[in-house]
C-alpha cells in the first residue's frame, strides 16, 4: 500500500515525543490500512482486509446490513487522508442523513486513534487536517457534487439507490487524480447503474458480496426470526443480497430481458 501513498513519511504525532514505538506504529498503519482499523479497536474480517489492501481503483461492495461495510470504508477514508496527503475524500449518499451517519463513522476513527494529524477546520459534514487532506460528506444530488474535482477517494453509500445522473456526475471527479471509487450497498431491485455494474462482467470493478449469514457477528437464530418477521422479499434483499423484483413490478425483470436480443440487426442503425 505504500506505493499508493503520496506522503511516504508518517505523521509522527502518535506517542510521547515521536518515540520509536510510535513511528513503528505509524509505519505499520501506512503499510496496511487494516492495521489502522485494528488500532481503533476493530478486528477486520477477511473480506474487509482484502478490500482495504486492494490496489483496484473501483470496487463494488454488495453487503448485507450490519456486516461492517460502512466501518471498513470509513477506515479507508481516514487512512487516505492521513497517508496519501494532501487528499480529497468524498462521502456521498442519497440523503443528508445517510451522509451524516457515514461521516460520523470516520469521526469515530479519528477520536479512537492517536497519531492523527491535527485538525485545521471541521464542521458537521467536513473535516480538514493540517496536512491538507479533507474528508467531506455530501448529500446525493447531482448539483452538490459538481463543484469538486480531482478526488483521491470517493465513497458512495447506498449506491443502489443513487440515481444514474448522480453517478454520471461523480465519475469525472476521478479523471485527473486516478483516484479510487468504492460503492457500497444492499440491493434495490433489478435496476440502476449499480445493478448494471454488478451484473456486467466487463466493467472493471472488483466485486465483493457478503451476506448476513457470512458475518460472524450476526446470530443465525436471530436471522431466522428476522426472516419470519420481515417476509421473504425483504429478507432476500436486505440479508441475502439478492437482486429481486419489486413487489409492485408488473413485469418480471427476466421477462423484460428475454424480450431483447443482440442477434438481430436494427432496422435503423444509430
Amino acid at each position: 500500500m505504500l506505493t499508493q501513498a503520496k506522503a511516504m513519511v508518517p505523521p509522527g504525532t502518535s506517542g510521547p515525543e515521536g518515540s520509536a514505538g510510535s513511528l513503528s506504529a505509524d509505519f505499520s498503519r501506512a503499510a496496511d490500512p487494516a492495521q489502522l482499523m485494528r488500532d481503533a479497536g476493530f478486528e477486520p474480517d477477511a473480506w474487509q482486509e482484502a478490500m482495504l489492501r486492494s490496489q483496484e481503483p473501483c470496487q463494488l461492495l454488495l453487503c448485507a446490513r450490519q456486516t461492517g461495510k460502512s466501518t471498513a470504508t470509513s477506515a479507508l477514508a481516514l487512512w487516505t487522508a492521513v497517508y496519501a496527503a494532501p487528499a480529497l475524500v468524498l462521502m456521498i449518499s442519497p440523503s443528508l442523513r445517510q451522509s451524516s451517519e457515514l461521516f460520523r463513522k470516520a469521526l469515530d476513527f479519528i477520536n479512537r486513534l492517536e497519531g492523527i494529524p491535527p485538525i485545521a477546520n471541521d464542521s458537521t459534514l467536513r473535516v480538514e487536517f493540517k496536512n491538507g487532506s479533507r474528508i467531506i460528506a455530501l448529500p446525493g444530488s447531482e448539483g452538490t457534487v459538481r463543484g469538486y474535482s480531482a478526488a483521491d477517494l470517493v465513497i458512495v453509500d447506498e449506491a443502489a439507490r443513487v440515481p444514474d445522473d448522480l453517478y454520471a456526475a461523480i465519475r469525472p471527479m476521478l479523471a485527473t487524480s486516478q483516484g479510487k471509487m468504492i460503492a457500497l450497498t444492499t440491493p434495490w431491485g433489478c435496476r440502476g447503474w449499480f445493478y448494471e455494474a454488478w451484473t456486467s462482467p466487463d466493467q472493471g470493478w472488483r466485486r465483493t458480496k457478503i451476506t448476513a449469514e457470512e458475518c460472524p457477528r450476526i446470530d443465525p437464530e436471530w436471522l431466522e426470526d428476522e426472516r419470519n418477521l420481515v417476509g421473504q422479499f425483504a429478507f432476500q434483499q436486505e440479508y441475502e443480497c439478492r437482486f429481486v423484483d419489486t413487489e409492485d413490478q408488473i413485469f418480471p425483470s427476466a421477462l423484460i430481458e428475454a424480450a431483447f436480443t443482440s442477434e438481430i440487426e436494427p432496422l435503423w442503425p444509430v
